[in-house]
């Protein structure tokens, strides 16, 4: 999604200095403008505003807060936005620490996946000061279709956490719902056009539902990933009291289907797990 999301950016003419752990997988995008750099510091050194997208919390604080991190390197009144989905609480501490060398920090996690991302509609959520937020307008035009400040650091993370929390429980229903279609013997592209259109639409059903019927797990956003914000929406509701039974249900079925060899596979293979569980294995429907 990074090297996609920089790209809009290299089109919309914008200057980009980039750095990725995988040197290569930034080729592309040197090939199209951008500019080396060895280091997430060098990178903050040479930059107004850094963007970062990785995996896990430990990567953010790693790559800002690191002996050649991003704060290692930034330049006063400069801002950092932090677009992985991340732990509310390293948001707040980010902000803190930058605050002390009068850099701003935003927390911009994001949704729509691998087609949000090439098309630019990804939805923006966002915690961080309001005018720097409305200060990087022109950056949110390029990426996303809808960009949204939900209060200050740490907020756009816990909105990320409802996002992930309405996705778990939505794609356990997708995939029971097409399993029962397989087994009744309907035409499941038939029952998509029935069931889509109606009030079981959702963005999971339209966009990954083809994908499960043509037997296509390449992942738009990993397991092993989506694992990691269950996780932390389980940790965040603990914190506030809450029990979340059908968010307790789904991070269980994803560490079986993650235990079951697809950990690097999109989230829509959790068919393959609820298929195996009732014996019958996923049959694509298209050729």
């Amino acid at each position: 999604m990074g090297a996609v999301m920089c790209g809009h950016l290299l089109d919309a003419r914008f200057s980009v200095t980039v750095h990725n752990r995988t040197p290569s997988k930034a080729e592309p995008l040197l090939a199209r403008g951008a500019v080396w750099a060895a280091t997430p510091r060098e990178v903050a050194m040479a930059s107004d505003v850094v963007f970062l997208i990785v995996g896990y919390p430990d990567d953010v604080r790693d790559v800002v807060l690191g002996p050649q991190g991003i704060l290692a390197g930034a330049r006063p009144c400069s801002l950092v936005v932090d677009m992985t989905t991340s732990q509310p609480s390293l948001a707040i501490e980010i902000a803190s620490i930058a605050a002390k060398q009068d850099v701003i920090s935003i927390d911009a996690p994001v949704s729509g996946g691998d087609v949000g991302a090439r098309n630019g509609t990804l939805s923006i959520m966002m915690g961080g000061d309001p005018e720097a937020i409305a200060a990087l307008t022109p950056c949110w035009q390029v990426l996303g279709k809808t960009w949204i400040r939900h209060g200050g650091p740490g907020a756009g993370q816990h909105a990320k956490m409802v996002n992930q929390i309405l996705i778990a429980t939505n794609m356990i229903g997708v995939c029971e719902g097409l399993l029962y279609a397989q087994m009744a013997g309907l035409d499941l592209p038939s029952v998509m056009q029935s069931v889509a259109a109606g009030a079981a639409g959702s963005w999971s059903l339209s966009n990954l539902g083809p994908r499960i019927i043509a037997g296509n797990f390449e992942p738009g956003f990993f397991v092993e990933h989506f694992i990691k914000d269950l996780r932390i929406a389980l940790d965040e509701a603990k914190h506030m009291g809450l029990r979340l039974p059908g968010l307790a249900l789904a991070e269980e079925l994803y560490q079986t289907t993650m235990a079951e060899g697809h950990a690097r596979d999109g989230t829509h293979a959790l068919m393959l797990s609820l298929a195996k569980m009732s014996g019958t294995g996923w049959k694509s429907s298209i050729p």
